[in-house]
C-alpha cells in the first residue's frame, strides 16, 4: 500500500468505552482515529468497548477519515475476540499493539482471512518494544495487508529504562531506524505521542522533529492537538506552489530533451519531481479530505 494514499497527519486515539468520544470523533479535523480496545480500556470493560466500536464503525458517519481499531494483543484475553468483532465491520485498519516479529503480524492476518475480512482491511503495527524496533524491517516486510508503523514511543522509553527529554535523543535510533524499515517496504510511519497537553511549545517542536525525519504525521491523545499536527505534517500553500512550479519546469525541459533544469539557480532533477508530486498528491488528498468530512460522507450501515 503506498504511504501517499491518503492523509495521515493526525491519528487520534480514542477510547473505545466512551461512546460519547465515539460519537464526537465524526466531527473532529482528525485525518484519522484510533479506536482504542487496549491501553485505554479497563479489563472489566473490554467488550463493552468492543461492542461500543464494532456497532460506531459499522455506524459509519465518519467521512473520509481513516478509522484505525487498535486491538489487545493477540495473547490476551481479548484480542482474537477483538479481530472477530472487527474484522468485518468496516474498518480501515486493525492496530496491533507491541509486535516483535513478523510471525505476529501473520497470524494476525491469518485471524483476519478466517474471519472473512475484506482485502482491503490494513494491518498497522505498533513499534513500542525494544525488541520490536530491533526487528523493524522483518516486521515492514510481514505482509501484503501492512499499510503503517506507528511508534509506541511512551512504552519503548520505559522498556528502555531511559527518559523523556525534549529533544527525545534516547528514542532518536529507533525513530530513525523505524522510518527507514517503513520506507523500505513502501510503508506509511507515524509518530508517537507527546504526554505533556499543557506543552504546546513542546508539541510543536516534536512536530517538527517528526516531519524532518520522515514522519507522515503523529498520533494525538487530545482533539486540541489536531490542528497543530495538522499544520506541521501538512504542506503549506507556499510548498505546494513551489511543487508545481518543479513540476512544470522539468516537464518543460523534458520537451526540449533535456534531463535536468536549473530553477532559480538551483538544479532540479527527476528525484526532485517526484518529491514535488508527492507533495501536490498530499495536498491534493488533503482537500478532499476536508471538502468530504462530513457525515454524509461515512460508510453505510
Amino acid at each position: 500500500m503506498a504511504t501517499t494514499d491518503r492523509p495521515r497527519r493526525s491519528l487520534l486515539y480514542m477510547p473505545g468505552s466512551n461512546t460519547r468520544a465515539l460519537d464526537k470523533g465524526r466531527s473532529l479535523p482528525a485525518d484519522g482515529l484510533i479506536l482504542d480496545l487496549e491501553d485505554a480500556v479497563a479489563p472489566d470493560a473490554k467488550a463493552e468497548a468492543r461492542r461500543n466500536v464494532a456497532e460506531a464503525v459499522a455506524a459509519g458517519g465518519y467521512g473520509r477519515r481513516e478509522i484505525v481499531v487498535r486491538v489487545n494483543g493477540l495473547e490476551t484475553a481479548w484480542g482474537r475476540d477483538d479481530v472477530a468483532a472487527l474484522a468485518t465491520a468496516g474498518a480501515d485498519a486493525i492496530l496491533l499493539p507491541k509486535v516483535e516479529s513478523a510471525a505476529m503480524v501473520q497470524a494476525l492476518e491469518r485471524l483476519l482471512d478466517e474471519a472473512g475480512a475484506p482485502a482491503d482491511l490494513a494491518i498497522m503495527c505498533m513499534m513500542e518494544t525494544p525488541r520490536g524496533i530491533l526487528r523493524a524491517e522483518e516486521i515492514a516486510g510481514a505482509s501484503e495487508r501492512l499499510s503503517c508503523l506507528v511508534m509506541g514511543t511512551s512504552d519503548l522509553v520505559k522498556d528502555l529504562d531511559a527518559a523523556h527529554t525534549p529533544e527525545r535523543l534516547p528514542v532518536l535510533t529507533s525513530l530513525s531506524l523505524c522510518v527507514l524499515a517503513a520506507r523500505a517496504s513502501g510503508l506509511a510511519v507515524v509518530d508517537g505521542v507527546h504526554l505533556d497537553l499543557e506543552d504546546a511549545e513542546g508539541f510543536a517542536a516534536q512536530c517538527r522533529q517528526g516531519r524532518a525525519l520522515g514522519f507522515d504525521g503523529k498520533t494525538l491523545i487530545h482533539p486540541k492537538t489536531i490542528a497543530a499536527a495538522n499544520e506541521a505534517f501538512g504542506p503549506s500553500e507556499a510548498e505546494v506552489a513551489e511543487a508545481r512550479r518543479v513540476i512544470a519546469a522539468y516537464a518543460e525541459a523534458s520537451r526540449a530533451g533535456k534531463g535536468v533544469v536549473v530553477l532559480d539557480g538551483k538544479l532540479v532533477e527527476n528525484l526532485h519531481v517526484q518529491a514535488a508530486e508527492r507533495t501536490v498528491a498530499l495536498a491534493e488528498a488533503i482537500r478532499a479530505l476536508e471538502a468530504d468530512a462530513g457525515p454524509a460522507a461515512g460508510k453505510p450501515a
